[in-house]
């Protein structure tokens, strides 16, 4: 049961992340690329996008936990938790010494979507604590 749920987990980590929900910036950048140099491009600029999006999201979150006492404190320990999940997840999905070798031209491209895509999941996660501290 244990090597199910790590497969599954793996599986999920290293699927063509955000296929689903990726922008259509994206989208377009992709449908015009014709090699792998220019997709690893669209896809760095994907997580670019995606993470100025949630710094603009954390900045609000931190504004409203500056309302309650000890509150920026906490929301800062959550997202460095989060960022170091981050970080562990890609380096789990990856965890070869040797990556370019090991995954390819594709690796920057992979790891830059995943990054997208966790960062995506975690927006959620913020806008929900947003909700929490405005009081909606």
């Amino acid at each position: 049961m244990r090597y199910a749920a790590f497969v599954f987990l793996l599986a999920a980590l290293t699927a063509p992340a955000g296929a689903a929900q990726s922008s259509s910036s994206y989208k377009t950048c992709t449908a015009k690329a014709t090699t792998q140099l220019a997709l690893n491009s669209c896809a760095s600029a994907e997580d670019a996008r995606v993470n100025a999006q949630m710094n603009a999201l954390y900045a609000k979150v931190l504004l409203h936990a500056g309302t309650q006492e000890g509150g920026v404190q906490k929301v800062k320990a959550a997202q460095a938790a989060w960022i170091a999940y981050r970080n562990a997840a890609i380096a789990a999905a990856f965890p070869a010494s040797n990556k370019q070798q090991q995954y390819g031209s594709m690796y920057p491209m992979r790891v830059n979507l995943l990054y997208a895509s966790l960062t995506t999941q975690h927006i959620a996660d913020l806008n929900l604590l947003l909700d929490s501290l405005s009081g909606e």
